[in-house]
């Protein structure tokens, strides 16, 4: 057992080998890329908004579509430490957030944590007070705090500390503090980079920490295409692209939780009620 998740040893000897085969996440990305339609999901947000809502955009229905699909295939919800498979207690989203839009502003992260009857509303109500806290510079981030006293130390001490922390996490005794507070550790990292108007990249995985999946959506675009009567329209899309640690699931797995991702973003309304399923991964 470990803090953040429970091993499974279940699993198939061969998805249990494949730990030891590659070693890190670095040996073990998949990337994937994929265009949606966003034409439902902007007339949604622009609803919400209208509710009080404010600034409800893209980045909330992206969040709140992947804990959806999560709790319906928990097995994206697992993770690798110490060579070892481990379903995560619960879901927890990495995001990174500049206070402000210029390039002398520097960034920070901020992680929250979701339930599994969570909705939309509760994603959006989360997320709100984790970037108003940041933006108000409480005091209250605790990723922040970490790195300022880690950052007061030398640079072999700071070295040391950092390579002990990677063996306590190996061993998994890393105490649940840091685990709360590093970015590196987490179900999904995600990005918005159309808020500084470029398209999606492919972000690496960390190989410190525990995150599975990275995912980054881009810029918004237009499409003019034909539709179904002959009829010229112009469409609305956005492009994401995904990098996932291919250890904690199979390629089929995968393929059924990005159908399930762009189901919920071509139909956000259904993220306003609990999930229709909340499956436990196996014992």
């Amino acid at each position: 057992m470990r803090r953040d998740g429970r091993r499974l040893d279940n699993l198939a000897a061969f998805y249990r080998l494949t730990p030891f085969m590659m070693k890190t996440r670095g040996d073990a990305s998949n990337f994937y890329r994929d265009t949606v339609n966003i034409e439902a999901a902007e007339i949604f947000a622009r609803k919400l908004r209208s509710e009080g809502l404010k600034q409800f955009g893209m980045l909330h229905v992206f969040v709140a579509a992947y804990h959806h699909t999560v709790m319906q295939l928990p097995a994206l919800n697992r993770f690798i430490s110490g060579q070892r498979i481990y379903a995560r207690n619960r879901l927890e989203i990495v995001m990174t957030v500049k206070k402000q839009l210029s390039t002398e502003s520097g960034e920070t992260s901020y992680k929250i944590f979701l339930e599994p009857g969570d909705t939309i509303r509760e994603v959006y109500c989360k997320m709100s007070e984790a970037i108003g806290k940041i933006k108000a510079d409480s005091g209250d981030n605790a990723t922040e705090n970490t790195a300022e006293v880690l950052m007061k130390f030398p640079r072999l001490v700071l070295k040391f500390i950092i390579w002990l922390m990677g063996v306590l996490d190996y061993f998994s005794i890393l105490p649940q503090s840091i685990i709360d507070a590093s970015p590196f550790h987490g179900s999904l990292v995600i990005t918005d980079l159309g808020s500084i108007g470029i398209g999606p990249i492919y972000h690496h995985l960390y190989n410190f920490g525990n995150v599975p999946v990275f995912l980054a959506f881009g810029r918004k675009s237009r499409k003019t295409e034909t539709d179904l009567g002959g009829n010229v329209v112009e469409r609305r899309y956005i492009d994401y692209a995904v990098v996932c640690d291919e250890r904690i699931c199979d390629g089929y797995y995968y393929a059924q939780a990005f159908r399930h991702i762009n189901h919920y973003l071509h139909n956000p309304e259904l993220l306003e009620k609990a999930p229709p399923e909340i499956n436990a991964d196996i014992s």
